[in-house]
């Protein structure tokens, strides 16, 4: 009787890890999508992770008499592509992506986890805010 559940209990563990595996470490899809780069910031309670919108070209019918346009939410995992990211804000990239199933706390807070830069373009601009000057009578 031992034996049985002993059989029983590891076969449940196999098949809860065969899941989890499947759930959030499974790529489901991979792709390309481009757009101009929103932001991209580092956030989070536990896990400080990277997050980032691109915002894709076109718009989309959302509520009766609204438009609103394709916006593409990810987190990247590797701190190098999230500081060329944050860098870059505002310019146009082509960004390589793995879809999952699920999201995990340590990845990220969606299932599209960015791995690569394809492109970036977009003139260099200097985006200075200059202090108020006060004047001292």
């Amino acid at each position: 009787m031992g034996r049985f559940f002993t059989i029983v209990i590891v076969a449940l563990i196999a098949i809860g890890a065969g899941l989890f595996y499947w759930r959030f470490y499974w790529v489901f899809g991979e792709g390309v999508k481009s757009g101009e780069l929103n932001f991209v910031v580092k956030k989070g309670y536990v896990f400080k992770t990277y997050e980032g919108k691109l915002i894709q070209s076109g718009f989309r019918g959302g509520m009766a008499g609204s438009i609103q346009s394709y916006e593409f939410e990810f987190s990247v995992e590797n701190e190098q592509i999230a500081t060329t990211l944050m860098e870059n804000s505002g310019k146009q990239f082509d960004l390589h992506y793995k879809e999952y199933l699920g999201a995990i706390p340590w990845r990220g807070n969606t299932n599209y986890i960015v791995d690569s830069i394809l492109s970036m373009s977009g003139q260099p601009t200097e985006k200075v805010i200059k202090p108020k000057a006060h004047t001292t009578e």
